[in-house]
């Protein structure tokens, strides 16, 4: 059976106290499900935990969510401890979303060491041990090749049981199969081996490339893929009535036909009633029912959002 349809926004860039507070509500308003921030410290972006915490203290039932943590920049049990409390101070509305960093500029703005995706990823793994440890009842010790923990009781305890959700966002089939043995929604993104936003982003994201990502998250999740929930955020959203035309000066710069760009995994692009359409096509065909749109888009996107969230 099909998931309803859930649509979230990601807020970039920073506002003022009142003006934050204001779209959030905003954001709420218009019937969107979750308020997402990104996590990256060379972008315009506020700080992920706190700006989620403040979403949550200004709204009653919009779900809050980074889109997503990158797991080298804090320890787990931090995230850990920060999402439980969010999670507590707004009557079980937060969401973990995490992922094993890929932006290179962070990492050597920090001095971290931009090890091999390999590692990233079985840091990752780990990371999600320590998490739920973090979250269940009592005392929990784990030693991994990257993260010990020794009886540590991780106060205070989620509201939401078992556990708040846990998104991964992922590209590439390693971190997808983990993704699928771990979360609860995954995030179907581009492979961006390279550590930047390249033109094999888009490419990677034809329709047939998110055929083999499904599968490989189902590879993952055996027996409990129907449980999961899977996203895509949609980088190239635009409500026009001149679809083809759009495509067609905008494909050729990422090196996509303008066919190819229209059916693009990270692509929604056409009226009202075509976006809706194609929305329904896709969660057919790939099972995505978790729709993440740019923060531009809030307003032309709200008729959609009207049309199929929950259903």
């Amino acid at each position: 059976m099909a998931k309803p349809f859930t649509f979230g926004v990601q807020v970039g860039g920073t506002r003022n106290g009142a003006d934050f507070r204001e779209h959030a509500r905003k954001i709420e308003g218009l019937g969107y499900d979750t308020f997402c921030v990104p996590d990256h410290f060379l972008e315009t972006a506020m700080a992920p935990m706190v700006a989620l915490a403040v979403a949550a203290e200004a709204t009653t039932r919009l779900r809050v969510c980074a889109l997503v943590l990158g797991n080298d920049y804090k320890h787990p049990a931090i995230v850990a401890k920060e999402t439980a409390t969010i999670d507590v101070l707004s009557d079980g509305r937060a969401e973990l979303g995490i992922g094993a960093g890929w932006m290179k500029v962070d990492y050597d703005a920090l001095g971290l060491p931009y090890d091999k995706p390999s590692v990233r990823i079985a840091r990752l793994e780990e990371a999600c041990a320590v998490i739920n440890g973090a979250w269940a009842t009592g005392t929990y010790s784990y030693e991994g090749d990257h993260y010990t923990i020794t009886d540590y009781d991780g106060i205070p305890k989620p509201v939401q049981q078992p556990r708040p959700p846990i998104l991964i966002g992922g590209g590439g089939p390693k971190l997808l199969r983990l993704a699928g043995r771990e979360a609860d929604i995954v995030g179907i993104n581009p492979n961006l081996r390279a550590g930047a936003i390249t033109n094999d982003a888009a490419s990677d994201s034809v329709a047939a490339n998110i055929d083999n990502k499904v599968g490989w998250i189902r590879e993952g999740a055996g027996d409990r893929f129907d449980d999961l929930t899977l996203q895509i955020r949609y980088f190239f959203a635009r409500v026009t009535d001149d679809r083809q035309g759009l495509a067609e000066a905008m494909a050729p710069a990422f090196g996509l036909t303008a066919q190819e760009a229209l059916d693009s995994g990270i692509s929604l692009v056409g009226t009202v009633e075509e976006i809706c359409d194609i929305l329904l096509e896709r969660r057919e065909r790939w099972g995505v029912s978790s729709i993440v749109i740019g923060d531009d888009e809030v307003d032309t996107f709200a008729p959609i959002v009207a049309a199929l969230a929950g259903n």
